[in-house]
């Protein structure tokens, strides 16, 4: 490659430096000018105060830039499960501690080790058991990391640092491998100004300082977030892989219905090859507390069984609601939880494939011990799978029509400044199932759902509403599973029959 000065006729820059030097030649003169009318000091006080203005211009404008790219750092996905948000915090750990002048942006050997140990913090984390955790993950599955970080690095870069469309690699290797020459270069100008104008070598040596340390700390910042937004993409979508979410296809979990759900569209008489996977609904509570009317309350119609004998409710029926704001949901009306009909292996399987949970307790009956004993079997089933996210729990307290005084009945009531005895007792009986339950009060609405009496069933469906986004998630993370073994059939069929079709042909293959 040819250096610089030889790609340049000589006569051309000797025409360019003598066009120059009257220009030069005017800040010495002017600075001997200055000299001379006294008006030196109040120049070098002007040119002080221009340059501190502007390196705090400078500063702000740094400190804007560096929000700017805080902004734009990659951030954990609400859809992982508990179990990779100990993983995120190890990725940001180093992220953290990854230094600008510990790893350099033009040693492609250094960058590599670097996305490797983003790679191996996650899988150490998911398999603390394995000496090299690294050594578990599939070929095709590690191009698919490095594919994604670096298209989404590519979008990133693009999108927020300026001309970078622009500059090669060329530039940057050339703009590196002058830097030297052009420091020796730079030394050698800044000596001679010196021996001949000290106050103006002077000044600007500190205006230089000033400016370099500037653009120095600029460069710098770009460089960090640079090297940790590599290590956050690499280690968000190794956390995505060992999530289950980062399939080897395309195809969105949620895109159509598991095999479960067919199965209970078709009893509810709803084409499956219709709709995506609906959200699934389980309704919950002891016997007749009030789970059918809960459901005829939310569809506006009668479409589950009630009846004063208990056990109406022989088996787990599924529902198809479609409502304002929910496109699409499977609501579940299960057996009590206290009845023979709904034994625990039973209660546990349709537990975890459940987006949402609606737990029916009846306000005027206080021995509530069965209905913990089996809320805290939920929880203990859903904290034994890390990788799971627990569905959302909705507490609806019925019959509040029949706390003291019990004639009374004049809704609507305010809760929060209770003006009666009936809305402090509801009040009260709302906060004791809260206690109770060991549930949150803000997640147990009081409801009454006799007829002609249905009261409050409205703000029962906004607060299933304000769920939804956290049932989405719970639903997503099932359909990963279901994803999954359908994207590992489909791989295995396609392999086999290439690898068929291989040899099929390979007689043909050794006789040519």
């Amino acid at each position: 490659m040819k250096i610089l000065p030889d790609r340049i006729d000589r006569l051309h820059l000797a025409a360019l430096l003598l066009w120059t030097v009257p220009v030069v030649a005017l800040l010495p003169f002017g600075v001997y000018w200055l000299w001379q009318t006294d008006s030196l000091r109040w120049w070098l006080a002007a040119m002080v105060a221009c340059s501190a203005v502007g390196y705090g211009l400078q500063y702000r404008l740094r400190q804007r830039d560096r929000q700017l790219l805080n902004d734009a750092a990659t951030g954990p996905d609400p859809h992982w499960p508990p179990k990779a948000n100990g993983a995120w915090v190890a990725v940001e750990r180093l992220a953290e501690e990854t230094k600008p002048e510990d790893w350099s942006l033009t040693d492609g050997g250094r960058l590599w080790l670097l996305g490797q140990k983003a790679l191996e913090t996650v899988a150490r984390h998911h398999h603390p058991e394995v000496e090299r955790p690294l050594l578990e993950l599939t070929v095709p599955h590690t191009l698919l990391i490095i594919e994604r970080a670096s298209r989404d690095l590519r979008a990133t870069i693009s999108g927020q640092i300026p001309f970078s469309h622009w500059l090669t690699i060329g530039d940057l290797v050339r703009a590196w491998g002058w830097k030297a020459s052009a420091e020796r270069l730079l030394n050698v100008y800044r000596a001679g100004r010196l021996v001949i104008n000290p106050a103006d070598a002077l000044l600007s040596e500190i205006w230089g300082q000033l400016r370099n340390r500037g653009y120095g700390a600029a460069w710098t910042e770009l460089h960090r977030w640079l090297l940790r937004e590599y290590v956050r993409k690499v280690g968000y979508y190794a956390i995505d892989l060992y999530s289950g979410r980062l399939l080897l296809t395309d195809v969105e979990s949620t895109a159509g219905p598991t095999k479960a759900s067919r199965a209970d569209l078709r009893q509810a008489e709803v084409a499956a090859a219709r709709t995506g996977e609906p959200l699934r609904i389980l309704v919950l509570g002891r016997t007749s507390a009030g789970k059918s009317s809960l459901i005829n309350a939310l569809f506006g119609r009668l479409v589950a069984a009630t009846d004063v004998l208990p056990d109406t409710t022989a088996s787990l029926v599924p529902y198809r609601l479609e409502r304002d704001g929910l496109d699409a949901a499977l609501i579940f009306d299960a057996p009590g939880c206290d009845s023979s009909l709904l034994d625990e292996k039973t209660l546990k399987q349709v537990a975890l494939t459940a987006d949402l949970i609606l737990w029916v307790c009846a306000a005027h009956r206080p021995d509530r011990q069965l209905d913990r004993e089996r809320l805290d079997a939920l929880r203990d089933w859903y904290a034994a799978q890390p990788d799971r996210r627990p569905p959302p729990l909705l507490v609806a307290v019925t019959y509040i029509d029949q706390l003291r005084p019990s004639r009374e009945w004049r809704p609507p009531y305010d809760l929060s400044d209770p003006a009666s005895a009936k809305a402090a007792n509801i009040r009260a009986a709302t906060e004791a199932v809260a206690a109770d339950l060991a549930v949150p009060v803000a997640a147990v609405i009081p409801v009454c759902l006799a007829e002609r009496r249905i009261y409050n069933d409205d703000a029962f469906w906004a607060a299933i509403l304000e769920r939804q986004d956290e049932a989405n998630r719970t639903r997503f993370q099932r359909c990963l599973e279901d994803g999954k073994r359908r994207e590992n059939w489909a791989l295995l069929r396609q392999q086999l029959a290439s690898a068929g079709r291989w040899l099929a042909d390979l007689p043909g293959r050794v006789l040519s």
